[in-house]
């Protein structure tokens, strides 16, 4: 319901747009895991699975193909990461990676980019979402932000590097 309550509340004229205003939060508050030069990495406030990311660019603008090569650069580079991170902090298996662009595609927030990254693990979907109308959620967002902030911070993994678990190519001579 409470999802339902906000989209309504999205919906009155004047109201501001929400991914605008999580960057002015502070990063606990607004469930901020990384802020980037042109984008930034939340947790999604109505997640599908646990440990559902959204990267947004700060720039307010719709659709994909607004985006600028700065912009589309860094969100690549930050979902890229954020799998490693999620693999190393919860033990992904897998991943459902996309964007709905407008309303009438099931964009929530049809007026600010965002793309979602949704870990996925075997055995994940169960009866509850078809019977229970419902998702239960191991764990509290606030819980979870902390562990994917904190792994987020370790390594010394940069856009440059290799992404997590995989090999460097061998040196040629």
């Amino acid at each position: 319901m409470t999802y339902i309550h906000d989209g309504e509340e999205r919906q009155k004229p004047g109201s501001s747009c929400a991914f605008c205003e999580v960057p002015k939060k502070s990063d606990e508050d607004g469930l901020i895991i990384h802020r980037g030069e042109h984008a930034y990495v939340v947790m999604n406030l109505y997640p599908y699975n646990s440990g559902h990311l959204l990267v947004c660019p700060y720039r307010h603008v719709a659709q994909y193909d607004e985006l600028t090569n700065e912009e589309l650069f860094e969100i690549g580079k930050l979902t890229q990461r954020a799998m490693g991170v999620l693999r190393r902090a919860t033990s992904a298996a897998g991943f459902n990676i996309g964007m709905n662009q407008g309303s009438v595609a099931g964009a929530g927030i049809a007026e600010h980019f965002h793309e979602h990254i949704v870990p996925r693990w075997f055995g994940d979907s169960n009866f509850m979402p078809i019977i229970a109308k419902t998702k239960p959620m191991p764990q509290l967002l606030g819980d979870l932000r902390k562990l994917i902030a904190d792994s987020w911070d370790e390594g010394s993994w940069d856009a440059g590097s290799e992404p997590a678990g995989s090999e460097p190519a061998p040196a040629s001579e």
